[in-house]
């Protein structure tokens, strides 16, 4: 495995915006501030761009010119960081009410997702989750998950509550938004967060096996590496349902694992955007390479070999995704954490394909879980997206770069003989529970 290094997420270009049906006003998230009234998009990555040979990045990627923070970047790569202003005391980006009518999980019964606990693998402690959890599940009126009513629990590696790793203030921000993510979508989940002591591979392991060893249902891995193996045991587990983020960097990243193993739901990312239609929303693969750095990951795995049932043609080992959600930083997600890191905290708004692996495990959660566990993915193949929102449109390439001829579909949408399966997409996007 070699080191790491990610293309700098450093973004700030004119945006020209895909059209869409309805009015600026309505393409918006409510409270968000769009890039289209600066003519600038500005996010960055919420851990280190470059990480050890050993270790793995998160996927969270949040807007620095919405909430509290004047537009500018940070102070990665020499570039002087600017002052920052007070904490907002207003969110920015989706809410649970939105997302929840995005992807039509409103018809989920009142009780749905009780019973269920849903695991968010991390680095590092995040003092204030538990607080800053708090914060969010009040301001929408979310029912209380706290350790006193069994409902929020956070361990270390090794299970212990009361010897956690030290902190990790770039990895609490991944770690707020995997927590606010199972909170939107699935309101009665269990909360448990297992802390790893570094973002080292084996570190990461030994916490997600540790998640199934507490009763996780579901295991939510927002983060990738290079691919390192052909299995690994630690993201197999009999029953429970194993999701991970696809990454940031687009077609060009290729697979990265975990979410490359075939016993792992592969999850995607899109531009989910209000519209004037019958569903409310439109969605296309999310892509912001034209104007910097940023779309779904996908490809085909150079090491885990082609489980019987995927049905795509053009990749001889396992394709990379199965299933996508929002992703765009731009029509990104309100997450609240009050751990400081670079002047950052309070209402953050968050994008990356982080997004997208706790939002899928939750809706696994709200349908009962699967008995499936290390095959969940196969569920969308044998199904072929009958239950999703279909991904048709986009692709996650830079103009600098192009598909391979034999498979297009890989990272471009609407190409596959099916016209549905891509890349970047995936089958597509919750509709309900059908297909979970």
């Amino acid at each position: 495995m070699i080191v790491r290094i990610l293309r700098p997420l450093l973004v700030a270009a004119v945006v020209a915006l895909a059209a869409c049906s309805g009015s600026t006003s309505q393409m918006m998230p409510a409270g968000s501030t769009s890039a289209m009234s600066s003519g600038t998009l500005n996010f960055k990555a919420a851990c280190d761009q470059v990480v050890p040979a050993d270790s793995a990045q998160c996927l969270a990627l949040v807007r620095t010119d919405v909430g509290g923070i004047p537009g500018g970047y940070h102070g990665l790569y020499g570039v002087a960081a600017e002052a920052r202003s007070a904490k907002s005391s207003t969110p920015t980006g989706y809410g649970p009410s939105q997302l929840q009518t995005a992807y039509a999980l409103t018809s989920a019964s009142s009780s749905d997702g009780s019973g269920q606990t849903v695991a968010v693998i991390e680095a590092g402690d995040y003092p204030t989750a538990a607080a800053d959890l708090a914060t969010y599940r009040t301001y929408y009126g979310l029912p209380a998950c706290t350790t006193a009513n069994g409902c929020f629990e956070k361990v270390s590696q090794t299970g212990s509550t009361t010897k956690l790793p030290s902190e990790d203030a770039s990895w609490a921000e991944e770690t707020a938004l995997d927590e606010d993510m199972v909170s939107a979508v699935c309101p009665n989940c269990h909360i448990l967060i297992v802390e790893a002591n570094s973002a080292t591979v084996a570190n990461l392991e030994d916490a997600a096996n540790e998640a199934a060893t507490l009763g996780a249902t579901e295991i939510s891995n927002s983060y990738g590496a290079s691919e390192w193996a052909s299995s690994a045991s630690a993201y197999s587990h009999s029953g429970i349902v194993v999701t991970a983020s696809a990454g940031d960097d687009g077609y060009a990243e290729g697979s990265e694992q975990p979410c490359s193993f075939a016993s792992v739901v592969c999850t995607g990312g899109t531009s989910l955007r209000a519209a004037s239609n019958s569903r409310g929303y439109t969605e296309v693969v999310w892509n912001d390479l034209s104007i910097g750095d940023g779309a779904s990951g996908s490809g085909c795995s150079s090491l885990v070999a082609k489980p019987s049932w995927q049905t795509d043609k053009g990749c001889t080992k396992r394709s990379q995704t199965d299933v996508s959600f929002d992703a765009d930083p731009e029509y990104g997600v309100a997450v609240y954490d009050s751990t400081s890191y670079e002047g950052y905290s309070g209402w953050l708004e968050f994008g990356g394909t982080s997004v997208a692996s706790p939002s899928i495990a939750s809706v696994f959660a709200l349908a009962g879980g699967s008995s499936l566990g290390p095959s969940a993915a196969e569920l969308f193949w044998q199904k072929a997206g009958t239950g999703l929102y279909a991904i048709t449109s986009g692709n996650n390439l830079s103009s600098r770069e192009s598909c391979a001829t034999a498979y297009p579909y890989i990272c471009t949408a609407g190409t596959n003989d099916d016209g549905v399966y891509s890349g970047p997409g995936g089958w597509g996007t919750p509709d309900g529970l059908t297909d979970f």
